[in-house]
């Protein structure tokens, strides 16, 4: 491949990773309108029932079906049972914040990915790499700090028990990769949040109101919109290139709160968000290890 082909692909690459990361912010933003009409766990139910026919269609169109046949069954399962928590407190905690206070704290979710990591799976991590992973973890702390006109400690912790449930689930998957196509991973993690959230919701359940479906089928559509672009990004360019822009989420989510809830950000907020985005981005672009920037197949567990 010539120079000047390589940069293009690089610029698609690039590009793509942008409309993934918004097609992601918009759709966490409906999810964020759900979560005031109905329970969190219903709302995983949901979103995971939207994702489906996005993932089982285009492979039927394909022939692909033969993928979905997993082989570790329990590590999907436990995948999808960390799905649960991870959806469930994470629409909760957006129930309760803005969408950029939650990012601000889910911004660390990579960090937490390097550090398991090394312990879990014996990944490399160096020194520095480890002072970068501290320094972020004092940027949560940051934003967690109790204060009148910053993030809500339940929606705090809620968040926190996601990003640490979404890093657990990103190990899984990186395990899962030696012996699963992708599309079996992605499916049977969407199938047991499916089963599992509606189960545990029945008792909450709320019935759908009719303007809702329409705002129901457009969280499958970002979802997939999502999905495609951030394989295309990781597919035509380098992982250190196309994951800090994963960072933008920030910016998404500021100006939904913005336009949509006339909400911005408290000054703690931005200060922490400030260390743990450099934090990730020192890790991603100058580690050593992978496990810096979360595994295509655990982005998918958002698609």
């Amino acid at each position: 491949m010539s120079l000047s082909n390589a940069r293009a692909r690089t610029a698609r690459g690039v590009l793509a990773m942008f409309i993934a990361v918004a097609a992601f912010s918009f759709m966490d933003a409906l999810l964020k309108s759900f979560s005031t009409h109905y329970p969190p766990l219903q709302v995983s139910a949901l979103r995971a029932l939207a994702s489906i026919p996005f993932i089982l269609l285009p492979l039927w169109w394909q022939g692909r079906l033969r993928e979905l046949q997993p082989v570790r069954w329990e590590l999907h399962l436990l995948r999808g049972v960390l799905g649960i928590a991870m959806l469930g407190t994470f629409v909760f905690a957006l129930r309760e914040a803005s969408l950029a206070s939650v990012y601000s704290v889910y911004m660390g979710a990579p960090l937490l990915i390097a550090a398991m990591a090394a312990f879990l799976l014996g990944e490399r991590v160096g020194v520095r790499q480890w002072i970068a992973i501290g320094i972020g973890f004092i940027g949560v702390l940051v934003i967690l700090q109790p204060r009148s006109d910053g993030l809500p400690l339940v929606a705090g912790l809620g968040t926190v028990i996601s990003a640490l449930c979404y890093a657990a689930a990103a190990i899984t998957a990186r395990v899962l990769t030696r012996s699963e196509h992708s599309a079996a991973i992605v499916l049977s993690f969407l199938v047991v949040v499916a089963v599992g959230a509606t189960l545990l919701s029945l008792g909450s359940w709320t019935p759908i109101q009719a303007e809702d479906w329409l705002a129901l089928a457009c969280v499958g559509v970002t979802g997939a919109i999502g999905q495609h672009y951030i394989t295309t990004a990781f597919r035509d360019a380098p992982a250190a290139t196309v994951a800090p822009i994963e960072y933008t989420a920030l910016l998404w989510g500021a100006g939904i709160d913005w336009v949509v809830w006339q909400a911005t950000p408290a000054s703690n907020v931005f200060a922490g968000a400030t260390l743990v985005v450099a934090a990730g981005l020192y890790v991603a672009l100058y580690g050593q290890t992978g496990a810096a920037s979360t595994p295509d197949q655990a982005r998918e567990d958002r698609a």
